[in-house]
Formats: structure tokens, sequence, C-alpha cells
């Protein structure tokens, strides 16, 4: 014979049904289901492939803006982790030219991190054989995941020109010309597909991304 007892969750400790909502998340963008950003996906279609990198940490990151860049770009991956197998890094990486979106850092050879081979221009002429490599994290993180995988290290990397200021107010940054993985990614792609116009609604998107996170933590009625 079973017998049902009822017991009050405040007594056991056990979370109330109501709080267990509230912390439900979106199945697509992964954020609770009340901050969810679905809304502001804008998809751009693009010919550069794109392999994003994410840092563990970055995955429930409330700031972090790799997510809405990979719903919002069709011909993109997304893999997250800190030091991936050879094997692994190895299939990504083939079939097509690939360019890391990092900044030549000298000062990184100390570090043991290798100099990059120098970027061939013929390899931009065309944007369907390539590949953009992204590391998403902070810049402590993303130059861990360097090191950690010296495949990365093999890859030319690409420097971003004359780009404008970031937008990025919900994160401090350590330099002025410092941008958010959808930002630097974005100019990115304009850059290597000389289309600017077409990734623009992705930075107006990424702009109310940035108000609503804003919205979280600025005093109620005070505007950024």
């Amino acid at each position: 014979m079973t017998t049902r007892s009822t017991i009050d969750p405040s007594q056991t400790g056990a979370a109330h049904p109501a709080a267990t909502v509230k912390r439900t998340r979106c199945p697509v963008c992964l954020r609770a289901t009340a901050s969810c950003i679905c809304r502001w996906i804008s998809a751009i279609p693009h010919t550069v492939e794109v392999l994003i990198l994410q840092h563990p940490l970055e995955v429930h990151n409330a700031k972090g803006s790799a997510r809405l860049l990979h719903l919002s770009l069709p011909n993109s991956r997304m893999l997250t982790g800190e030091q991936f197998a050879p094997a692994i890094l190895a299939a990504l990486l083939a079939d097509k030219h690939n360019v890391l979106l990092y900044p030549d850092t000298p000062g990184d050879r100390s570090l043991g991190i290798a100099p990059p081979p120098a970027l061939d221009p013929a390899i931009l002429l065309d944007p369907a054989q390539l590949r953009l490599v992204v590391l998403d994290g902070t810049w402590r993180k993303s130059r861990k995941m360097l090191y950690l995988n010296p495949q990365l290290q093999q890859l030319p990397r690409l420097p971003l020109r004359d780009t404008p200021a970031s937008h990025y107010l919900i994160r401090k940054a350590h330099a002025p010309d410092q941008l958010s993985t959808l930002e630097a990614t974005c100019y990115a792609l304009m850059q290597l597909e000389q289309d600017v116009p077409r990734f623009v609604p992705l930075i107006a998107a990424f702009d109310g991304f940035v108000a609503q996170q804003l919205s979280y933590v600025m005093p109620h009625g005070e505007k950024a």
C-alpha cells in the first residue's frame, strides 16, 4: 500500500513551482525566458563561413553577444570549449581557407604563442572559399584558448581596418578599439565581402540587445 503525503516546499528547501517557471530558459537563445533576446535575431545572408569558438564561461553570460551573432548568421557554426581535440579542430578547419579574427600580438610570443603566418591576399578574393574563425571570450580567455590550441596559432590573422567606436556599453573595454564578438565579426564580414549595408541591420539589432541589457541595470526612469 502506497501512502501519499503533501509536503510544503518551503519547509524542505525545495523550489516553489513559481520560482521554477521563472528559471526556465528559452530553447533558442538559452536565456531566461523573462530576458529572451530572440526578438533581436536578424538573419543576414552571408558568403564567408563563420566558426565561433566560445569559451565555456561565456555560455550563460548575459552580456555575451556570440549567441545572438550565431543565430543571425545562417552560415555559421558555434562550439563551446577551451581546448579542442586536434582531430575535431582539424575537421572543423578542413576544406576552406581559414582566417583567425584576432589582432597580431607580438607580446604573446613570451607566453609560447607562435607568431601567425602572413595573410596571403589571394585567399581573400573568393569569399565562398573563406572561413572566419572567431574566439568568443574576454581578452584573457581568448588568449588562453589560442595558447591551448596550436592549430589556431597556425592560422593567418585578419586585422580590422577603420572600425567605428564600439556600441558595447554593457561591458568594460580595456582599450578604445575593443569590440564585442558580434561587432568585430560584422565588421570583418563587411570587409571580407565588401558589403557594408548588408550587415548594418545586425549592428542595429545589437543596439537593441544592448539597450535591453542596460534596462536591467539602470535605475528606474533613468536613461543611458
